[in-house]
């Protein structure tokens, strides 16, 4: 940290018991609460006059330095002796807190510059596991807001203007109230989304409703005006009507009008049904906030940066079309962590050309295009999902060649034709790949299959069923055998995995009538 002249340290200094005396803490934590309140002052001369802009670095460090580290003595003391104290709960070895800590630093430091009066703190919950306990941090990261000792679980987002935006809020100041062009424009410049709200005065049953919702929501900024020419600033398109609302974004679905009532629910639907742009492109960071969207259906797109880039434009307008019914989400192919998981589902995790697959989050539905990616073929594609006609899609691996087995291999799109439709009785082993019991009873199920061999009315078959799916195919259990009679294949008897082979030799012909069965078990 700069040296500072010895009048502002001793100013400083004041400060910080003054501070101290207030809220009753311990002098022990004098010096951190003296470092949140301190300004490297000489830093930032050198910065301002024409010196060397402050490295990222340099700016991440000095942020840094404002954030409490809270340890074995001092946690009680700082969550108790402050009004509000926001934590950020942490492990050295966990990438998502890596992530998160300079977003945290850097808000950190905004809500310094802000003068909003909150302790920004973090605790290292690998090394101190009691006090992390004592504050309720049970994973990582964890970010806790405590007022008067008390806490509550963080409900924003995980950008640094997104904490500033929550912890302005939660903390006495939810809309921000602009008096002259000056001031719109330097909030133009600083904030690239935000809910605008024209009144006349600030007071009524609309206005109190309007800044209720502004308390309510968790994500965005709130912005008031008493001037139509303040707020054409804003909302160039405005119709001086006395009373508006409308959200404002960085895109080209730029300006949304609010025409509903002014009540806190309807606002807040609004908000959130228009809050993301045309196409959100999924990150660790906001997709918890894209996944709770109301919108429930979503259409995702897989597909790298450059194939996006080309997509994006006609993406755009179909998703124009289909704005607050259908939500347009752009995930890229080539971040496993995000796009496996999703591509699994379809049996395409191996893909690098654009998929376009959809989702009814309501009914837990899956959809996929299986033809060109193209604005036509999407267009008809969210048509057809939002009237309901789609089909939904199981996956499956390609059909096999079964002339030779004597156990059949059965796929999605072979368990109509080769169980439900055959005329055979069928037993059916389903398995995974990574069941561990699953070998013993494949092994079974071969010794069984020997052994019917001659018989003409019954055939033995198993499916894998990581890659294959069937609405008539409802297991969760692995392995599990099924057997299927020829005049009954809408009720399955399930057979147990665990009987020897003559138990489940003696249970097929207990349920079957098997004819010419030579070999012996």
């Amino acid at each position: 940290m700069c040296t500072r002249k010895p009048a502002l340290r001793f100013i400083l200094v004041l400060l910080s018991l003054l501070l101290v005396l207030k809220f009753n803490v311990a002098t022990e934590i004098e010096d951190e609460l003296e470092e949140l309140l301190a300004v490297d002052e000489e830093v930032e001369r050198e910065a301002d006059g024409g010196g060397d802009k402050l490295s990222e670095a340099e700016v991440l460090s000095k942020a840094q330095r404002i954030v409490i580290e809270l340890n074995n003595d001092n946690t009680e003391r700082v969550v108790n002796g402050n009004e509000f104290v926001l934590v950020l709960g942490y492990a050295p070895w966990c990438p998502r807190s890596a992530e998160l800590m300079p977003h945290f630093a850097e808000a950190a430091t905004s809500l310094r510059e802000l003068r909003i009066p909150i302790v920004m703190a973090k605790i290292d919950a690998d090394r101190y596991p009691k006090p992390a306990s004592f504050l309720g941090v049970k994973g990582f990261p964890t970010l806790l807001l405590f007022v008067n000792g008390t806490s509550q679980p963080y409900s924003g987002g995980f950008t640094a203007d997104d904490i500033v935006i929550w912890t302005r809020k939660k903390t006495g100041t939810p809309v921000i109230r602009i008096s002259s062009e000056v001031e719109a424009e330097q909030f133009l410049r600083k904030y690239q989304k935000f809910v605008l709200g024209q009144f006349d005065k600030f007071e009524g049953p609309d206005y109190e409703e309007f800044v209720s919702a502004a308390k309510s929501d968790n994500e965005i900024q709130f912005v008031e005006v008493n001037q139509v020419e303040l707020a054409k600033v804003l909302y160039p398109a405005i119709k001086p009507t006395g009373r508006f609302l409308g959200i404002v974004k960085s895109e080209p679905e730029r300006y949304t009008a609010y025409d509903g009532a002014f009540t806190v629910n309807k606002i807040l639907e609004f908000v959130d049904y228009n809050k993301f742009p045309l196409v959100t492109t999924l990150t660790e960071m906001n997709s918890i906030r894209v996944y709770a969207s109301p919108v429930k259906l979503q259409v995702l797109v897989f597909a790298n940066i450059d194939d996006f880039k080309i997509l994006l434009d006609p993406l755009q307008d179909v998703a124009r079309t289909f704005k607050s019914k259908i939500m347009f989400i752009h995930v890229d192919i080539d971040d496993e962590n995000l796009a496996k998981p999703f591509l699994t589902l379809f049996g395409l995790e191996e893909s690098k050309n654009p998929v376009v697959a959809a989702f009814n989050n309501g009914m837990s539905s899956k959809y996929l295009l299986e033809s060109k990616p193209t604005q036509s073929n999407i267009e008809n594609f969210c048509n057809n999902l939002l009237q309901g006609s789609l089909s939904p899609y199981f996956k499956s691996q390609p059909v096999p060649d079964n002339t030779e087995a004597s156990v059949h291999v059965i796929v999605g799109k072979t368990f109509d034709d080769e169980i439900l439709s055959s005329k055979k009785d069928v037993l059916l082993e389903v398995f995974t790949p990574w069941c561990i019991n699953c070998e013993a009873t494949s092994k079974q199920v071969e010794k069984l299959a020997k052994h019917y061999k001659g018989s003409s009315n019954l055939m033995f078959a198993r499916i894998d069923a990581s890659a294959n799916e069937h609405p008539n195919l409802q297991v969760n259990d692995y392995p599990t055998l099924l057997l299927y009679r020829a005049d009954d294949k809408a009720n399955p008897i399930k057979l147990s995995t665990k009987s020897g082979l003559k138990e489940l030799a003696a249970s097929i012909n207990k349920y079957l009538k098997v004819k010419n069965v030579k070999d012996e078990l």
